[in-house]
């Protein structure tokens, strides 16, 4: 095993995750980033290195983690991103779950097709309606018949990964191929309209980031965190989930404001709260590039053009009085 899938507990701030990302390269070079709190990192040289092994290493990471900073860790560990990734969910605060590569297939047989990543609703009710409804049966199921239901190139790496076969490897990165910010409220927030306006907030917030480095986004990432954030991953109360996030891909790369509220509101949406208990709400926008390198749709619309413009003046103004300038009439009360 020389593979670990690390979350923090309880989740990170965007602020904090550069510092617990030096921690982990204090051990390894090889570290992939996974915003708002989480990491991949290989050890494979720091196994030897250190003369211990992973789950070792996890052990020194997690007691680091809670002295320097205060949280404490979930660790998944496994000989590749994937088993890591997916020991991590059975991985409680403050322990690590090992899964070895002789182990893998015994670990994998009896988990639903869906929880295996990268497998989307469609393709798990594709493989439910003929019988491979576990990843066990997945793997058994002879390569001809996979790739008939669910493509050539699909059914061989869907088999490969039932099977255990982890060909994934972590991709060093930096948080800052993201932009992240969060919206806590003073008390529990059950009322949606103040749950908008903070999204508002935060995606106004993000678009004159991105402006002001001249980047633009391809996707944005809302994370909702709930009232029983410090108390464990499940609340007594019935299930509910301490964060739950979502991500979707922007029509086009944007850092213009009001595409990026409208996008956060369609995410918030799709949850389908009723009468959550919110803490924090979070949007982070990933897949930065260089504005100069992005297009945008002409259209024939009249107020788009007029709307860019003032959002320009409006950054000109908030650079030289202060961010809150200019901001939205609904934001000023």
């Amino acid at each position: 095993m020389t593979i670990l899938c690390v979350r923090f507990q309880p989740p990170a701030s965007e602020t904090a995750l550069p510092g617990l990302l030096g921690l982990l390269e204090e051990f390894t070079p090889v570290v992939e980033a996974l915003p708002p709190d989480g990491a991949l990192a290989d050890l494979a040289g720091a196994e030897r290195y250190f003369a211990r092994d992973a789950v070792q290493l996890a052990s020194v990471i997690r007691v680091r983690a809670l002295a320097l900073h205060g949280v404490d860790c979930a660790i998944g560990a496994g000989p590749g991103p994937l088993l890591a990734r997916m020991a991590l969910r059975e991985a409680m605060p403050g322990t690590t779950r090992a899964v070895d590569a002789d182990g893998a297939a015994e670990f994998l047989a009896g988990k639903p097709v869906a929880a295996l990543p990268g497998v989307g609703t469609a393709t798990a009710r594709v493989l439910c309606e003929y019988g491979l409804d576990t990843l066990g049966r997945v793997a058994a199921a002879p390569l001809s018949t996979l790739q008939r239901l669910v493509g050539a190139r699909t059914g061989r790496e869907l088999r490969e990964k039932a099977q255990g076969v982890d060909r994934g490897r972590v991709v060093p990165n930096g948080v800052s191929r993201s932009l992240a910010t969060e919206r806590p409220f003073s008390r529990d927030e059950l009322d949606p309209d103040r749950h908008r306006r903070a999204l508002l907030s935060a995606a106004e917030e993000l678009g004159a980031r991105l402006r002001a480095v001249d980047k633009v986004c391809r996707t944005l990432t809302l994370t909702v965190r709930y009232a029983d954030l410090p108390h464990s991953r499940i609340s007594s109360s019935g299930g509910t989930p301490t964060a739950t996030t979502r991500t979707r891909t922007l029509p086009e790369p944007t850092a213009h404001s009001a595409a990026l509220a409208k996008v956060a509101y369609a995410l918030y949406e799709s949850l389908g709260l009723q009468r959550a208990r919110v803490r924090v709400l979070a949007l982070r926008a990933e897949g930065l590039t260089p504005a100069e390198h992005a297009s945008h749709q002409l259209t024939f619309d009249p107020v788009d053009e007029k709307v860019r413009r003032i959002e320009e003046v409006a950054d000109r103004a908030r650079a030289k009085f202060g961010p809150r300038a200019v901001m939205p009439g609904s934001l000023a009360a």
